[in-house]
């Protein structure tokens, strides 16, 4: 019988990923360094912009300019009084400016803690103020919300940059004369106190900070939890990160793809650790470069950049799969998405019918992986070469160590096959939970020497070490006496033609005091039509009578976080407020 100490998942690795990995002691900025010193004058970054009659253009920054640029704002915040292990939050969408930030923080011994620039004034207030962080680094768009929260938080000084400060210079003019004022970027002047971004890095040019930053210390304060109630920051030292990107990024190197030709499509938000490892961090240690997409929900944006700067790696997750997917170009067959050569998913389940289209119609294949805030990021990834089979997660990364515990008592591991919480160990897991000692005590363990992290995930594992997703364990709805998890039920209704999108949850039964009913929320493909009755009939076939939900809503969107996993407790409380 195979056990989960065996690592049985490593005899399924593709030819060419290491088995084992030894971490260099250094903190992470460290690699941008590294390669600013290899490759000086190679693209980091590429700002597009989309012109009227004209077409797509870009400016690109390099790798010299950016450790430069990074350099001399690490300068200025030291000199602004940032000290060592002081948290800065980062408030701006995926840009050349948010990049800088994020290394000039680092550079400077600071902690990031990014938060997505689009949360209203209260959630927004919360996560900066949770963090202690006296720095705001924002944008011009997002000024007037800094302010408003900032009496309620301890921040001293806000530093503001312009989206269009890296756009190509046509689009920069034809930005300022009509959009800038209309869309709610133009910004008169900083009051007194803050600073302009650009003024800065002009003052401090050519300066970096004498700031000693070694691998034990905190590197970001990842802010988690927000589907299931208050977000809670995942505190992560740099070693953790280093160790991470280098765990996931074996994987490119079984490419033949000269590093220059490598461009990643940068639409994951990079406040979000999936961005800033598997796209940011990845990216600048390889020497590759990122086509920048501050709003993933403009598919027709995403698909422009695609075509035309010809990105070979797209990490993104099922609602941006769906979405392309479901686009008239795209199903016209009008879109060449014939250079992507590595598609990855994760933050949320890929249903295969979601999989299948996206492979049918751009040619490549999407490998799903699986990862957390709490390990940033990656822990699982399905095979380049080897089987990549359809409902896994895949197979661990390198050093990790895996194991699916009981339900009931958390300790005992259940027999290969069975599910049970997911737990693992290894280099990239996080501190802890800033601030809350019993939430930490939770999910950090100490067994046999090893710490392990208690997912919360119920999980499986088959017999070649390729796990599955479950659900969630608090999202597990008892109906009629059975377990039943809502990602199932959720994977068979995907699969109806007529079917956009689906959320699934266990809701207060109408009828029966103290019992679960199951109810599914769903959005239909355009110009479809589908009745509750049609739907059952469809979902006989492929689940049991106690998992088909009796109850159902046709809605017009499902409520999701910024990187696309449906916010199943938002789709409980929109029930309780029409009862």
């Amino acid at each position: 019988m195979v056990t989960y100490a065996e690592r049985p998942w490593i005899k399924n690795y593709d030819v060419g990923l290491p088995t084992s990995l030894e971490f260099p002691e250094i903190p992470l900025h460290q690699l941008l360094k590294d390669t600013r010193d290899r490759a000086p004058q190679s693209t980091a970054l590429i700002t597009p912009a989309n012109l009227p009659l004209i077409g797509r253009i870009s400016k690109s920054v390099t790798y010299e300019e950016l450790d430069r640029a990074s350099d001399a704002l690490a300068a200025a915040l030291v000199d602004l009084g940032l000290k060592q292990s002081d948290r800065v939050a980062i408030v701006m969408p995926n840009s050349v400016a948010f990049v800088i930030s994020f290394y000039a923080i680092l550079k400077a011994g600071g902690v990031v803690a990014a938060t997505n620039p689009t949360y209203p004034a209260e959630r927004m207030a919360h996560q900066i103020n949770d963090c202690d962080a006296e720095f705001v680094l924002t944008m011009t768009l997002f000024y007037e919300l800094v302010k408003r929260v900032q009496p309620n938080t301890k921040v001293k000084t806000v530093i503001v940059a312009n989206i269009k400060e890296y756009l190509p210079g046509l689009a920069k003019f034809l930005f300022t004369i009509a959009k800038e004022k209309k869309e709610g970027h133009f910004l008169q002047e900083v009051e007194t106190g803050d600073y302009w971004f650009q003024d800065l890095l002009s003052r401090f040019d050519g300066k970096r900070p004498n700031v000693a930053v070694k691998p034990d210390d905190l590197a970001i304060f990842q802010y988690t939890g927000g589907t299931t109630g208050v977000s809670k920051a995942a505190m992560s030292k740099h070693r953790a990160l280093v160790a991470n990107m280098l765990q996931a990024e074996g994987i490119l190197d079984l490419f033949d793809t000269p590093v220059e030709d490598e461009i990643f499509l940068g639409a994951i938000p990079f406040f979000h650790v999936y961005g800033l490892i598997v796209v940011v961090s990845t990216s600048v240690y390889r020497g590759c470069k990122i086509v920048l997409v501050p709003n993933p929900r403009d598919i027709d944006d995403v698909l422009g950049n695609i075509e035309t700067f010809r990105t070979t790696l797209f990490p993104g997750v099922p609602a941006l799969y769906n979405a392309i997917n479901n686009h008239p170009a795209v199903q016209r067959g009008e879109v060449d998405l014939s250079s992507l050569h590595l598609c990855l998913s994760g933050s949320a389940p890929l249903p295969e019918a979601t999989k299948a289209e996206f492979e049918r119609l751009s040619g490549s294949s999407v490998r799903e992986g699986f990862g957390m805030s709490e390990a940033p990021t990656a822990s699982h990834i399905n095979p380049i070469y080897k089987e990549n089979r359809p409902g896994s997660i895949g197979l661990p990364l390198p050093e990790m160590d895996m194991r699916i515990v009981s339900l009931e008592d958390s300790e005992t591991d259940v027999p290969v096959g069975e599910a049970g919480e997911l737990v693992m160990a290894g280099p990239n897991v996080m501190v802890g939970y800033h601030g809350m000692v019993e939430e930490t005590q939770n999910v950090l363990r100490e067994v046999d020497g090893k710490r392990w992290l208690y997912t919360g995930d119920i999980a499986r594992m088959d017999e070649d070490g390729y796990f599955y997703i479950v659900d969630r364990k608090k999202d597990m709805a008892l109906i009629g006496g059975y377990n039943v998890y809502p990602t199932t039920v959720e994977n068979a209704i995907a699969a109806h033609p007529d079917v956009l999108e689906v959320g699934v949850a266990g809701i207060p039964h109408p009828e029966r005091a103290g019992q679960e009913a199951l109810k599914a929320w769903i959005v239909l493909k355009p110009g479809r039509e589908l009745d509750r009755d049609d739907l059952i009939a469809f979902l006989e076939e492929k689940l049991a009578p106690y998992e088909i939900p009796r109850r159902v809503a046709f809605i017009d969107e499902l409520p999701k976080t910024a990187i696309g996993k449906t916010l199943r407790r938002e789709l409980v409380r929109m029930e309780a407020e029409t009862n």
